[in-house]
């Protein structure tokens, strides 16, 4: 049985995928309510009981809200580095099972090999994920102001690639709703990712291998799922790349799952 991917939702009000082996089942983020991830699992055939860990990337409420409803009455391991884990402890103020990682040291759960590297966000210590399944390896980079060279190198080499494209520049300039501030937030280098961004990120790592491209967290304010997709079609066709699989996350229902195969070994 291949590897699965699903984004369950993906947006400023919550964002949670899950990733499953033969063997292991994990949530990647718990930013839906409790709620919604079990409906969204249901969708599945899944249940938050047969879950083998949630992976957080960082601390934010869009990625972590779901985590008391669910981990109230199952002890499900919550896998995430030191300062999110202070933060969870002072928010969630409940007893949790926290499987502590130090940031940039590799771990496992069950079959999946977890490479964690750290990402410019501002968040405590943020991190985005490289998880090897015994398929090929599945990229994590959504909140993240700059793809910085280490951050690409980490994830180079995937199969899949879960990338946020956060905003245009032009639409998010021109939002009346945003003060100058918060723009800037959004824009510096420990914010988040435009169109352009994702597009010169591809770029950078559009081989053979990268089957399937996965963009998260759009703005419903400042994007489009039209204008995402086409930064991201106008560079892979410049590249002459025509079998990369582009797929866009949405806040109000999972994606169809992505199926990842070992028919390509990764070298």
């Amino acid at each position: 049985m291949p590897t699965r991917f699903t984004v369950l939702g993906s947006g400023s009000g919550g964002n949670a995928s899950f990733l499953e082996t033969d063997q292991t089942r994990i949530l990647i983020d718990a930013g839906l309510s409790g709620r919604q991830i079990r409906l969204r699992l249901a969708q599945l055939g899944r249940t938050p009981e047969t879950l083998d860990g949630i992976l957080l990337t960082h601390e934010h409420s869009d990625h972590i809200q779901g985590l008391k409803a669910i981990c109230k009455k199952l002890n499900i391991p919550i896998y995430c580095n030191r300062l999110t884990a202070d933060e969870l402890r002072f928010r969630l103020k409940i007893d949790l099972n926290i499987c502590q990682f130090v940031t940039g040291e590799t771990f496992e759960i069950g079959n999946m090999i977890i490479e964690n590297f750290a990402v410019p966000h501002d968040a405590q210590d943020p991190v985005g994920f490289h998880i090897k399944t015994p398929d090929g390896g599945i990229g994590i980079l959504t909140d993240l102001g700059q793809t910085t060279r280490l951050v690409l190198e980490r994830v180079r080499g995937v199969k899949a690639l879960l990338i946020e494209a956060n905003y245009d520049l032009k639409r998010l300039q021109e939002d009346t709703r945003r003060p100058w501030s918060i723009k800037q937030r959004i824009m510096s280098r420990h914010g988040h990712l435009s169109n352009r961004d994702t597009a010169e990120a591809i770029e950078n790592l559009a081989n053979e291998k990268l089957e399937n491209i996965v963009l998260c967290h759009l703005s419903s304010d400042c994007n489009t799922p039209e204008l995402a997709r086409q930064s991201i079609t106008d560079k892979l066709v410049k590249l002459g790349i025509e079998n990369t699989k582009i797929t866009l996350s949405n806040q109000d229902e999972p994606t169809e799952t992505l199926f990842i195969d070992n028919f390509f070994l990764e070298g």
